[in-house]
């Protein structure tokens, strides 16, 4: 994210053709306030912050329009930066968190109460707290892989965003069902849950990346988890929990609470069968998607008196592609 060229006043990213003359006559930072926010409400965001807001100040206070800032979306630049990869190290340290914490307060800030979205990842509490106090128009929060949020940005979240329709807490570990429990009863409106969690059935593929520690701190309450979603949040029609440590018992309480869901993804749910899925699944009428756990464990990751001959494994893991 290092700082690049800035769009000139005098003409530079304009886009309708003109002639040389035309450019050199016209003084584009004279456009009036409407006009300018019209535009820059097609350019990106990234286009709005290292370009627009750079080049002069009457472009600078158009940039800064509330109405501009009702979505503060960062995952367009994460998938870009990542280069197709889900994470880098630099963005699980101090320095990162505080660019993206400053980022998503300015926001907040400058959107006057408008803010609607929020999808960044890697920030804190903080950040997360002064963005909800301000914005009680919040409909969706995606802060996936935010070491440092936990419950008590959550919990004001609950208390100050009862709009709230979706809601990504994907690889947030210190995020607890108590959490999901007072979101469930102030939030009613909320559809679409993701409570995905690293891979910890191979810990490898985030080495070097995700801080060892964090990886070690994988959730283990699963099922209670699930007891909360089923008992609080009703009206959920999306559901991710991949690689969620939830059991049978969970997974069947999910499907008796839930029964609106038409999504419900367990990709990396080793804890749980074919037999076992297949019969929450028949309490879904309305499901038109279900992602199954197919994963491939190595044999050495269990032990083998626990699973038994390898046929168990096919049964639990359902998958056509590995085959143990």
């Amino acid at each position: 994210m290092e700082e690049d060229d800035t769009i000139s006043p005098q003409g530079g990213g304009v886009p309708e053709k003109t002639t040389g003359a035309d450019v050199e006559a016209r003084d584009w930072s004279e456009m009036t306030a409407v006009c300018l926010v019209n535009v820059f409400r097609r350019l990106t965001l990234e286009d709005r912050w290292r370009g627009a807001m750079l080049s002069c100040r009457s472009w600078l206070d158009a940039a800064c329009d509330p109405s501009l800032f009702s979505a503060f979306d960062l995952e367009p630049a994460f998938d870009a930066a990542g280069v197709g990869r889900p994470d880098a190290a630099a963005w699980w340290t101090p320095a990162f968190q505080s660019r993206v914490d400053g980022m998503l307060q300015l926001a907040a800030e400058r959107s006057s109460g408008g803010l609607r979205e929020v999808r960044i990842r890697h920030c804190s509490d903080d950040a997360l707290c002064f963005a909800a106090e301000r914005s009680p128009d919040l409909r969706t929060i995606s802060v996936r892989s935010s070491q440092s949020i936990s419950d008590i940005s959550i919990f004001k979240i609950a208390i100050c965003c009862p709009m709230l329709m979706e809601l990504d807490i994907s690889n947030c570990y210190e995020v607890s069902y108590k959490s999901l429990e007072l979101i469930g009863q102030n939030c009613p409106n909320l559809t679409i849950l993701r409570r995905n969690l690293l891979n910890w059935l191979d810990p490898s593929q985030h080495a070097g990346i995700v801080p060892d520690d964090y990886l070690r701190a994988c959730p283990q309450d699963g099922d209670r988890e699930a007891s909360t979603i089923a008992k609080f949040m009703p009206k959920l029609k999306h559901l991710e929990l991949r690689f969620s440590k939830l059991s049978i018992n969970g997974l069947l309480l999910i499907s008796e609470g839930c029964q609106d869901l038409e999504l419900l993804d367990l990709f990396g749910c080793a804890n749980l069968t074919s037999r076992g899925i297949e019969q929450a699944s028949a309490n879904l009428k309305k499901l038109q998607t279900l992602v199954r756990p197919n994963f491939y464990i190595p044999r050495s990751v269990f032990h083998t008196e626990r699973y038994g001959h390898w046929r168990l494994y096919d049964e639990r893991f359902q998958t056509n592609v590995f085959q143990i």
